[in-house]
């Protein structure tokens, strides 16, 4: 049974209060895809929140009976500083190859929008004030609540597993699009974003639900 390696990188956000699947696609041909090793990289200069991830994910896959190691384990901390050729990277995949690895996924943005939503203002009226005096009063300011526009972002995220000892038409194993909204709290985001990660890798039957 080949051995697996996954890389998860994603460029890491602050936080979200939400993050959903906007679609997923498996590789059909692949019947049997049992992860033996895996190897788990967070791409951003926030240390703090690579490790957070990549611990959360690490102990999620270890419920699954899958053998994870987090990248700060593997490679120094600046190893995410810099941009790799694609030499580069193709030498980190032999090396990563002969360590026992042979999968990998790939999380990462692809894009960001930003949004405006508009809540509209109000009155609070009540209707024992009925004399002239109490609802001339009721209407100032004072008991007006104006409406407001609030401004966030959706980070628009892929995450993708690949088989590295196979060919270019075998190698793709799982694709996910996801967007994440709001970003609030990079503990909340973190694992918010892993275990809906996890969740769609247990429907789309990539690895075994618990």
């Amino acid at each position: 049974m080949r051995k697996v390696i996954y890389i998860l990188i994603i460029v890491m956000l602050s936080s979200c209060s939400s993050v959903r699947v906007v679609d997923s696609w498996k590789n059909d041909e692949i019947l049997v895809f049992k992860p033996k090793k895996l190897l788990i990289l967070g791409v951003t200069q926030n240390l703090t929140a690579r490790k957070i991830f990549e611990e959360e994910l690490k102990n999620e896959f270890m419920k699954h009976n899958i053998n994870a190691y987090v990248s700060t384990d593997i490679f120094d901390t600046s190893f995410t500083d810099s941009q790799k050729t694609e030499e580069e990277i193709n030498t980190l995949v032999n090396e990563l190859s002969g360590k026992g690895f042979d999968a990998v996924i790939i999380s990462v943005v692809k894009g960001v929008d930003e949004k405006k939503n508009y809540s509209q203002g109000y009155y609070n009226v009540g209707y024992s004030w009925r004399r002239f005096g109490r609802y001339y009063y009721t209407y100032q300011d004072i008991y007006y609540n104006p409406g407001y526009y609030s401004e966030y972002k959706v980070y628009h995220v892929e995450a993708s597993i690949y088989n590295i000892n196979e060919g270019d038409d075998k190698s793709l194993v799982w694709v996910g699009a996801l967007d994440i909204v709001d970003p609030q709290t990079i503990s909340t985001t973190v694992k918010e974003y892993v275990n809906t990660i996890i969740s769609r890798l247990e429907i789309d039957r990539v690895i075994t639900r618990i």
